[in-house]
């Protein structure tokens, strides 16, 4: 008989090895055709009526390129369009999304301690937060005040803080950053999907039926683009964040996710600058600097230290009633919990790694399907095997889990 749980990790390997390769594809695109954009030079007078080119050499050859703001004479049958990065990532994320926090929301997304609620209301508030914030912002953008673009992004930046302290208010704090990055990406692709790719289609439809295209189109499709350029750094920030505590795990992470955005702005800034020819404004890399110590600072404040119930709930009270569970509590309490505890007795750790802490019954409990796959079908924890755990412990770790599944 297949072991589900194994399977089901290996699945989230899989969606999220995926969803990383498209990520690089999209964001690989992405700042590269911001780059050419930026640096090309406009002040030549092409033949070919092309608004500006640039030579570039990769891969032992020569590229030649040019962009027409208008077209070309002949619209070329072969035109490709860039799209499928970004629907890809969204859709992979999204499964990852679901395999992770909605189907194991009792793990991961819900902390009792920070708001305890059932799975339902913690799956609806997650894919509903996702869908009103994407038409609060197409709603913003599209209205008279998103005229002025320095206006706009000011006010996203409001909008995305108050989001943060919400989501760190709500869900665990590794789930809330998460959600954070999840919310700001479902923004990025829903700008591709619902404007930038209509608009291009318009404009192409026109241009090969011999009008003239509006030039709002193009005016609409920048100004999300702009957007999309200034939140993918903030966007890989949060999505990394679940893998470390100090992060996630302060009562300060809705102020260094917060912190997180201003940073991806200045760094931004610099590179774009460079490539458009602007100068070379290294005073960002300094004002990122403040920012990053500022972050490490806030990241030093007390770990949360709200009071976790110390009983099992929903799911774990399943594991923490199954046979063989007070024995597996004496193993994890023998073998595990001198790290992963508020305080960690093992010299040079300073916090439980992973922000996992296996103390009480109820953390035990909660903690079922990790402690099962780590060091019961692997041998991933303890790391070298530090605390010497015996395969007949393993055993019985892997006996308790099965039995309860």
């Amino acid at each position: 008989m297949y072991d589900f749980a194994a399977m089901g990790a290996w699945l989230e390997f899989a969606v999220r090895w995926t969803h990383v390769i498209t990520a690089i594809a999209w964001i690989g695109s992405s700042f590269y055709f911001i780059a050419l954009d930026l640096g090309l030079h406009r002040d030549r007078n092409l033949a070919s009526g092309a608004d500006g080119e640039e030579w570039q050499v990769h891969g032992g050859g020569f590229y030649h390129i040019q962009k027409y703001l208008i077209a070309p004479d002949k619209m070329p049958d072969d035109l490709v369009w860039f799209k499928w990065e970004a629907y890809s990532t969204w859709l992979t994320g999204f499964a990852l999304l679901i395999l992770v926090y909605y189907l194991g929301a009792e793990f991961y997304l819900i902390d009792p301690a920070v708001m305890d609620l059932a799975v339902w209301q913690a799956v609806a508030i997650s894919a509903g937060s996702l869908v009103l914030g994407w038409l609060a912002y197409d709603w913003l953008c599209k209205s008279r005040f998103g005229n002025d673009n320095t206006r706009l992004m000011l006010a996203l930046y409001v909008i995305l803080v108050g989001i943060a302290y919400f989501y760190t208010h709500v869900f665990s704090g590794r789930a809330a950053l998460l959600h954070l990055g999840a919310f700001t990406a479902t923004i990025m692709s829903a700008n591709v999907f619902f404007t930038i790719m209509p608009n291009q289609r318009i404009v192409v439809a026109d241009l090969k039926a011999g009008r003239v295209p509006d030039a709002k189109y193009g005016k609409i499709a920048k100004q999300r683009s702009t957007h999309n350029n200034y939140l993918t750094l903030p966007v890989i920030f949060m999505m990394l964040s679940n893998h470390y505590p100090l992060a996630f795990a302060t009562e300060w992470n809705w102020v260094i996710a917060s912190l997180v955005f201003l940073m991806g702005v200045t760094i931004r800034h610099y590179f774009n600058s460079v490539h458009a020819r602007k100068g070379n404004p290294t005073w960002t890399w300094a004002v990122t600097a403040v920012l990053f110590i500022l972050v490490m600072w806030l990241s030093t404040a007390p770990m949360f230290r709200a009071e976790e119930p110390e009983e099992a709930r929903g799911a774990a009270l399943r594991f923490a009633e199954a046979e063989g569970f007070d024995e597996v509590h004496d193993i994890v309490l023998g073998r595990c919990s001198m790290c992963h505890a508020a305080e960690p007795a093992w010299e040079g750790l300073l916090w439980a790694p992973k922000g996992v802490r296996l103390e009480t019954e109820g953390q035990i409990a909660r903690a079922a399907r990790e402690i099962y796959l780590q060091a019961g079908v692997s041998h991933g924890m303890p790391p070298a095997n530090l605390s010497f755990i015996e395969p007949e412990e393993r055993a019985k770790i892997v006996a308790w889990y099965e039995g309860a599944s």
